[in-house]
């Protein structure tokens, strides 16, 4: 079993959830977060009053996938990813699950 760790803009929740029902993933969690990206390209010790910080709607989701169905989520994002005329993707990471209870 692996921990499936996806985020994106909140634009593309209804594409993440059409990515993981094709995926045969049938169980899964989200919310809606709100992202940050530092636009300045000062160093924090540099620039300790900066405004530049960028706030954006966004989700995360999460799921515990079986090994079988990982590849497909990747390539699914992967395609979807490619396809984008947008600065944005989804971000996709994968982690082990050593035990589970």
């Amino acid at each position: 079993m692996k921990l499936l760790i996806i985020t994106a803009i909140r634009g593309f929740k209804k594409e993440i959830k059409t990515i993981l029902k094709k995926a045969n993933v049938k169980n899964y969690s989200y919310k809606d977060v709100i992202g940050y990206r530092d636009a300045s390209e000062l160093a924090v010790n540099e620039n300790w009053f900066s405004n530049e910080m960028n706030e954006g709607e966004a989700v995360f989701f999460y799921a515990f996938v079986q090994k079988e169905n990982v590849d497909q989520v990747f390539e699914l994002v992967k395609d979807f990813n490619n396809k984008q005329e947008t600065a944005s993707n989804i971000h996709l990471a994968e982690l082990n699950i050593e035990r589970t209870n």
